[in-house]
């Protein structure tokens, strides 16, 4: 599974983004799929993870009524639609895959997209 993040970019407070995922392979739609942030200087992070039938969503408090994470698998793409954008929420964005959404929400997945940089000004 071949991961690419883009729709990063600047952002002024209180604006919104999409990021999407595009994956290849045919197996995308077995997959759970998550989104991670890493802040300058500061560890990777769990954003928020969907199952592979998209009946399932998580989100760490941070993304909470912020964030929704949806997926089409006919396009083998997976999206963030991150609302309301704090300058806490600058980092560098990944998306990852794993057949174990246990996996996601733990931090660790199989396969790690490229990162697309969200910076959010003051």
């Amino acid at each position: 599974v071949q991961l690419q993040a883009s729709g990063g970019g600047l952002v002024q407070t209180g604006g919104s983004l999409r990021l999407s995922c595009s994956t290849s392979g045919r197996t995308f739609r077995t997959y759970d799929m998550g989104w991670f942030r890493q802040a300058p200087g500061k560890q990777r992070e769990f954003v928020a993870a969907i199952s592979w039938r998209g009946g399932s969503t998580y989100y760490a408090d941070s993304a909470k009524g912020r964030f929704t994470i949806s997926r089409d698998n006919a396009e083998n793409t997976v999206y963030l639609q991150m609302n309301s954008l704090k300058p806490e929420d600058t980092a560098v964005y990944y998306c990852a895959a794993d057949q174990d959404c246990l996996r996601l929400l733990g931090n660790d997945a199989d396969y790690w997209g490229q990162g697309t940089l969200v910076t959010v000004s003051s």
